[in-house]
């Protein structure tokens, strides 16, 4: 079973006891936080997609620790003009352990539920010859 979730303007394909590095959540080593933001479950050929989230649906963590990432040089320089400028940057994150995935009971994705009601609606009956004519 996994899920992709949303969080820190990216998203993330899990399973149950990944460790992943999210961008930073401000909560400490040892709690445990719930990411609501599901967009996708999949349990082997059952695959449950929401529009845009799966109402419901949560995977929870454990935060494992936070820290900061390598750091990244950025060097500008222009030849022949006596300037050079470097300066560096580290991107702050969060380690979280998957504990759990949760479909919170909704069963099948609202996109699939939809997509028969919309097309039986928009057929036309073959047994009145008028209306057909007058869609032509």
């Amino acid at each position: 079973m996994y899920a992709v979730i949303a969080t820190g303007g990216k998203q993330y394909r899990v399973s149950e006891g990944d460790i992943i590095r999210v961008e930073k959540l401000g909560v400490e080593a040892g709690d445990s936080v719930v990411f609501d933001k599901v967009l996708m479950v999949a349990d082997g050929d059952d695959i449950s997609i929401g529009a845009p989230y799966i109402e419901g649906g949560n995977v929870s963590a454990t935060v494992q620790s936070n820290g900061r990432g390598k750091k990244v040089k950025i060097v500008k320089f222009r030849r022949r003009k006596h300037h050079r400028k470097q300066m560096g940057h580290r991107q702050s994150y969060t380690e979280v352990e998957i504990t759990g995935i949760s479909l919170g009971g909704a069963g099948k994705s609202a996109i699939s539920e939809s997509a028969p009601e919309a097309a039986s609606e928009s057929a036309i009956p073959a047994s009145d010859p008028q209306s057909a004519d007058e869609s032509r």
